[in-house]
């Protein structure tokens, strides 16, 4: 297991399904699991000692409101956590934002943008940490990269040809 990603609650699902699905595209290791800072603080502790145990190398945390998942995450192991916060509440983000972005000097925090594409984007900055030490990731990525470029050519060209 190299990663571990860490839901405030199951509604926050539906923001990492794409997140789970760049991992298995690039044949990363994870779990998942629903744990809250606030519900279940002592779920949560033994989630983030149990997933070091099992060599876990990177905490992925999912939240909305003002939830502080990634702070307790990254306030209990000194692996890298990743925060991605959720627009969940009638600040559409923000509070979550500010909750995950906002940590004090000495526990940081890489903070991706809001939902899905922060989800998306904390998956690939995980895969970006563990390919410091695995060469089969570094040409993975860089595929990955020269695919996107391709599309976007693709796309103007096609835009191109309608004027």
């Amino acid at each position: 297991m190299k990663v571990a990603i860490f839901i405030g609650s199951d509604s926050d699902y539906d923001v990492v399904k794409d997140a789970q699905a760049i991992l298995k595209e690039f044949e990363v290791p994870f779990a998942l699991e629903v744990t809250s800072a606030h519900r279940s603080p002592a779920r949560t502790l033994k989630l983030i000692k149990d997933y070091e145990e099992k060599g876990v190398e990177i905490f992925i945390a999912v939240a909305g409101k003002a939830a502080h998942l990634a702070g307790i995450v990254a306030a209990h192991t000194v692996k890298p956590v990743i925060g991605v916060p959720v627009e969940s509440s009638s600040l559409d983000g923000l509070d979550a934002l500010l909750s995950t972005v906002q940590m004090p000097k000495g526990v940081p925090v890489a903070t991706m943008g809001l939902g899905k594409s922060g989800a998306s984007n904390s998956a690939l900055l995980a895969i970006q940490i563990l390919s410091l030490n695995d060469s089969s990731l570094v040409r993975k990525l860089k595929e990955s990269r020269e695919e996107m470029a391709a599309q976007v050519e693709a796309k103007s060209k096609k835009i191109q040809q309608k004027l």
